[in-house]
C-alpha cells in the first residue's frame, strides 16, 4: 500500500512538473515575460504572479479532473466531449487557437534565441536569429527524438542556471531591491491595469491544455489532478516571485524598459557577470533551442500525418531459436517533412523578427484574447452548468 501511495505521489508531483516544464522556456528564462507583464507594472508585482497562477491552477485542475472523469486523453477527443453539442463549433476554433500558439510560440523562441546571441556576441540580431533558425531547421529534421530525450536534463540545467544566476543577485543587492520596492511605493500604477496584465499573462497560458489532458491518464482519481495543480501552482508561483524580486535589483536602470533580455540586464551589473553572461546566454539558448523543435516538429506532423516507419532486420540468428531478431527501427525523411519544417521556419523567423518585446507583449496579448472566447468564458459556463462537473 505504501508502494502505490508513494507511486501516485510520484505521478502527482511529475504531472505538476509538466506543468512547470511548458510554462518555463525562453521567454521565462530571458524575463522578459515577467518584465513585460508584471515588473514594470511596479509594486502590484509582487502579488500578480501569484493571482495569475491560481487562476491557471484552477483551469488546469478542472481540464485535468474531466479528462480523467470522461477518459479523453487526446485534445481532439477532449474538446469534443467538454464541448458537447457545441463541439463542432468550439473545438474547430480551439484548432485555430493552437494553430496560432504553435505559430507565435517557436517564433518567441527565435527571438529569444537571437537575442540571448546577440547579448552574448554583438552580432546582428537578424543574423542571430538566422543563425538560431538554421540550427533549429537542422535539429527538427533530424535529431527531435534527441532533443525529446535530453529536454528534461536541459530543463533541469534552465532551472540550476536560474538559481546560479538569480540568488546570488538577490542576496548580495538587497538594497537594490528594498529601493526599488520604495520607488515603486511613490509610483501612481493602478492595480487595475496590473490586474489585467495578470489576466491576459494567464488567459494566454490557458492554450497550454492542449498539452496537459494527455497526461491526465496517469492519475490514480480525478481528485489527483486537483493535488497536483496545487503543486504546480507553488513551484510556478515561487519560480515567478523569483525572478520578480531578481529583475528588481535592475529595476531604476532605465535600460531595463528597452532590454530584450532583462536577465542578461541582472547579470550584466550583478555578482560573477564574467562568469554568469555565457552560462545563462548558453541556457537560454539551449531551453528557446529545446522549446522551437518540439513545436515547429509537432506542427510537421500535423502537416504530413505519421512518418513513413521502416523497419529492419539485423543479420544476427538465435541461438535458441533460429529466428532472426528485429532489432532497429528508423524513419525514412520525406521531401515533404523537409519542405514543411523549412516554411515553418521561414515563417517563424520572419515573425520573430518583429523583435521579442513585441512578441511577448502583443503576440501572446493576441492569444489571450482569442482564448477568451474559446476557453474562458465556455469554461466558466461549463463550471456553473454542470456544478464544476458534478451534476449527471
Amino acid at each position: 500500500m505504501k508502494t502505490k501511495a508513494s507511486k501516485n505521489s510520484m505521478i502527482i508531483l511529475g504531472v505538476s512538473f509538466v506543468w512547470f516544464t511548458t510554462h518555463f522556456g525562453g521567454g521565462f528564462a530571458s524575463g522578459a515575460q515577467i518584465y513585460s507583464y508584471f515588473v514594470r507594472f511596479g509594486i502590484w508585482c509582487l502579488i500578480m504572479p501569484v493571482l495569475a497562477m491560481l487562476y491557471n491552477a484552477v483551469f488546469f485542475a478542472y481540464s485535468l479532473r474531466f479528462a480523467k472523469r470522461h477518459n479523453v486523453y487526446d485534445y481532439r477527443s477532449y474538446n469534443n466531449a467538454f464541448y458537447g453539442r457545441f463541439a463542432p463549433i468550439f473545438s474547430n476554433l480551439f484548432e485555430v487557437l493552437y494553430i496560432c500558439v504553435m505559430c507565435a510560440a517557436p517564433a518567441v523562441a527565435f527571438a529569444t534565441g537571437g537575442a540571448a546571441l546577440n547579448a552574448l556576441t554583438g552580432l546582428p540580431y537578424m543574423l542571430c536569429t538566422l543563425l538560431i533558425g538554421v540550427f533549429i531547421f537542422i535539429i527538427a529534421i533530424f535529431g527531435t527524438n534527441l532533443v525529446r530525450k535530453v529536454a528534461w536534463i536541459i530543463s533541469i540545467c534552465i532551472i540550476a542556471g536560474l538559481f546560479i544566476v538569480y540568488i546570488p543577485n538577490i542576496f548580495t543587492q538587497l538594497l537594490n531591491i528594498s529601493n526599488a520596492v520604495t520607488a515603486m511605493k511613490g509610483e501612481d500604477i493602478s492595480f487595475t491595469d496590473a490586474l489585467y496584465s495578470a489576466f491576459l499573462y494567464g488567459t494566454f497560458q490557458l492554450s497550454n491544455i492542449a498539452v496537459f489532458v494527455q497526461h491526465a491518464k496517469s492519475f490514480e482519481k480525478p481528485k489527483d489532478a486537483v493535488k497536483s495543480m496545487g503543486v504546480g501552482f507553488v513551484v510556478n508561483s515561487l519560480m515567478m516571485l523569483m525572478v520578480v524580486i531578481g529583475l528588481l535589483t535592475v529595476y531604476s536602470n532605465p535600460e531595463i524598459a528597452t532590454q530584450s533580455v532583462p536577465t542578461l540586464l541582472m547579470v550584466k551589473n550583478g555578482a560573477g557577470a564574467s562568469f554568469m553572461m555565457p552560462m545563462i546566454s548558453v541556457l537560454i539558448i539551449l531551453g528557446c533551442v529545446s522549446t522551437a523543435v518540439n513545436m515547429v516538429a509537432a506542427m510537421v506532423k500535423r502537416i504530413c500525418g505519421d512518418r513513413e516507419v521502416i523497419k529492419a532486420d539485423v543479420a544476427v540468428q538465435s541461438e535458441n531459436t533460429g529466428l532472426f531478431k528485429r532489432l532497429s527501427v528508423k524513419f525514412n525523411i520525406t521531401g515533404k517533412e523537409v519542405i514543411a519544417a523549412l516554411i515553418c521556419c521561414i515563417v517563424d523567423f520572419a515573425i520573430a523578427q518583429f523583435g521579442l518585446l513585441t512578441l511577448i507583449q502583443k503576440a501572446y496579448s493576441f492569444l489571450a484574447y482569442l482564448a477568451i472566447p474559446v476557453i474562458l468564458i465556455p469554461y466558466i459556463i461549463h463550471m456553473i452548468v454542470t456544478r464544476f462537473d458534478t451534476k449527471k
